[in-house]
């Protein structure tokens, strides 16, 4: 019998403090209105509290996760943490959610695919399912954007929030779940979206701090370009090969940068409004928390059986789409 690797549960956490235009406009020259026109965005989460990481938001999505589906600590097999904004260089944000959660049998890796962490992910988690090594997969995709965004940049400022949220990956043996994925990587990317100090190439100095290369760096009309571009491309090329069209499609997921991105993506399906779900009005860009977050925010929404296709984009650049039947 077929296994196929499926969602059986969401858990998600988002901060309490609520960072809206308003305030924004206060810190930087930017106005409620220029924020929503050029980006759908009216609010975004913030973990503020000092000495917080981003294992902060990931173990409270996971720990909701475990409460939801009964399952306990010890029977994960592995935890994979898609995450650009990790605790520490070292060790994995992974293990550090481990720990707090009480997982002791797995093992567990975190992975830096940008905005598309999600989708990797869960393209990994369903290739230890499929093959039998894993029973149960927590993919947690957990970001503390606001730790690498600068407000003192009116461009970028606006875009970005906190969150996590985490789904439980199991067999499935009814033809559910992951039905096809395709993803790519396109390396000459980098130079539209990155952070340039921080790592090997520019370890952390007085000047890298005080010239702000700590933060994101995007070149917005390069990004939105591929993102289009690429996301189209991608989501085309997984209808076709799947049968799928407009009207067989029940829902539609996009990476949740720019409400004028999602739009012009929706469009070049010819898909109707009322299918493509949107989150970003009230949580920004979460980078690779995105996508799971929107499945948090409308689980309730979901039906068995439902076609759902997903899409994304990121730094790097990655980029990809995903063919996924609901299983509950």
């Amino acid at each position: 019998m077929k296994i196929t690797a499926a969602i059986t549960g969401i858990g998600g956490y988002v901060p309490d403090y609520v960072l809206t235009n308003d305030e924004l406009s206060h810190m930087v020259d930017t106005t409620d209105q220029w924020i929503v026109e050029h980006t759908g965005i009216r609010e975004r989460r913030i973990l503020k509290e000092k000495g917080k990481g981003v294992s902060e938001m990931g173990a409270k999505a996971v720990a909701q996760l475990l409460e939801k589906t009964n399952t306990s600590p010890a029977d994960i097999n592995l935890l994979i943490c898609p995450t650009v904004t990790a605790d520490m260089v070292f060790p994995s944000t992974s293990c550090i959610i481990c720990d707090k959660i009480g997982i002791t049998n797995a093992f567990a890796f975190d992975i830096n695919a940008g905005c598309s962490g999600f989708l990797y992910g869960l393209t990994i988690a369903k290739n230890f399912i499929e093959n039998g090594t894993c029973k149960k997969v927590i993919v947690v995709a957990n970001e503390k954007m606001s730790s690498i965004t600068d407000y003192s940049d009116r461009k970028s400022c606006p875009l970005f929030g906190d969150g996590a949220a985490a789904v439980l990956v199991e067999p499935n043996y009814d033809g559910l779940g992951i039905q096809d994925v395709i993803l790519y990587a396109n390396g000459s990317g980098a130079q539209y979206l990155y952070q340039k100090a921080g790592g090997s190439m520019y370890p952390p100095t007085e000047e890298t701090v005080r010239n702000h290369e700590h933060f994101i760096c995007q070149d917005g009309p390069n990004v939105y370009k591929h993102a289009v571009t690429n996301m189209s491309a991608a989501t085309d090329l997984l209808l076709e090969r799947n049968h799928l069209t407009s009207e067989t499609i029940d829902y539609f997921i996009a990476h949740q940068a720019n409400l004028r991105i999602i739009d012009s993506v929706r469009n070049r399906m010819g898909l109707d409004e009322q299918k493509v779900l949107i989150n970003i009005d009230k949580r920004g860009n979460t980078s690779a928390a995105s996508v799971p977050l929107v499945l948090w925010d409308f689980e309730k929404r979901f039906k068995k059986g439902d076609n759902i296709v997903i899409a994304t984009f990121g730094a790097g650049f990655t980029w990809g789409a995903m063919y996924y039947k609901w299983v509950y």
